[in-house]
């Protein structure tokens, strides 16, 4: 299961009658931390979690302060000093060797700490932001376009200290093309937590049964992918159909977007044959095209590939500066 916050949402909203839920937030940290401010994890009355707020070392903890929240349904805070060898976290064996900062939020049919108003805002693709009362079992999200902050922070208020938090919803991939060598791209994307769009015109591609990732499968491919790709906020495509005219009209489709991202696969001179037969020149083209697509890390496989690709696009999308480029040419 994806630790993506929709996923989380989405078994908190299937099981919210059938027994407690806390919602566990990372509100600070100091020094080195496996997950930073903002982090979210769901756990229920099962002993059930979704999402995580370390490597794994502090959930046991967690889960068992969760349920005594659930008992007395008040907010707790909690502190794990991982360099402090008398501190209970040193001995769970954290490896990080920071300060960890917990709060843990009962959740209720009278007060659902608006979570339900996210998940209604990333099931439409909306951006927000989220605010939590620092102790209290008080938040409140408000829909937004764009926040002062990529991160989250804590935000000091005449009643308190509130951490504030960027949501947005997960990357939408569009892929063109759907042969052997899509399959793999398809299912790392899912289980990255992404929302996939395959579009392939051919019969014989892009079937259900060979991509039971896919969120959608579009057997056409004509005007209407351009106003698909703006009303569903696709944020980046992989065009890799190994057809000449079908890779044309997807290049020729994300054009006028606000995409941020657009692979083409195959070799520099074939990128420049997709061109002319999509009656482009690279002046005109609006979003950045990656061909030849994907990071070299000498890998030769679909899966290597489909690997190499998703983890540019995962690079441009989160801006990363801290990601080696071997060979990346942007158009």
């Amino acid at each position: 299961m994806s630790n993506q916050l929709t996923t989380l949402l989405n078994a908190w909203q299937k099981g919210k009658n059938d027994t407690d839920w806390v919602l566990g937030t990372v509100y600070k940290t100091e020094g080195s931390a496996y997950r930073k401010a903002g982090a979210m994890m769901l756990i229920n009355g099962f002993g059930q979690q979704f999402g995580l707020l370390s490597g794994g070392c502090l959930e046991a903890d967690i889960l068992r302060n969760a349920h005594k929240v659930m008992q007395n349904r008040l907010a707790v805070l909690l502190e794990y000093d991982g360099s402090d060898e008398d501190d209970w976290s040193f001995q769970l064996g954290i490896g990080c060797g920071g300060k960890v900062y917990i709060m843990l939020q009962p959740l209720s049919d009278e007060n659902d700490l608006s979570l339900g108003d996210m998940a209604a805002g990333l099931g439409k693709r909306y951006s927000g932001i989220y605010h939590q009362h620092i102790g209290t079992a008080t938040a409140y999200f408000e829909r937004r376009d764009s926040s002062e902050s990529e991160h989250s922070y804590i935000d000091h208020r005449a009643d308190g200290e509130w951490l504030v938090t960027p949501i947005n919803p997960e990357p939408h991939l569009l892929v063109v093309g759907g042969g052997i060598d899509a399959r793999p791209v398809v299912r790392i994307a899912a289980e990255l937590g992404w929302l996939i769009t395959l579009v392939d015109p051919r019969p014989s591609n892009a079937r259900a049964a060979y991509f039971p990732d896919a969120n959608r499968i579009i057997n056409q491919l004509d005007e209407n992918l351009s106003r698909y790709i703006q009303t569903e906020r696709v944020d980046a495509a992989v065009i890799m159909s190994h057809n000449l005219d079908i890779d044309a009209e997807g290049l020729r489709s994300c054009q006028g977007s606000s995409l941020e991202y657009v692979a083409l696969l195959g070799p520099r001179h074939r990128y420049q044959q997709v061109l002319e037969r999509a009656g482009l020149v690279e002046q005109q083209l609006t979003c950045p095209v990656f061909a030849p697509a994907g990071l070299d890390i000498g890998g030769q496989l679909p899966e290597s590939i489909a690997l190499s690709i998703l983890a540019e696009c995962h690079s441009v999308l989160n801006q990363s500066k801290s990601l080696p480029v071997l060979r990346l040419t942007a158009i």
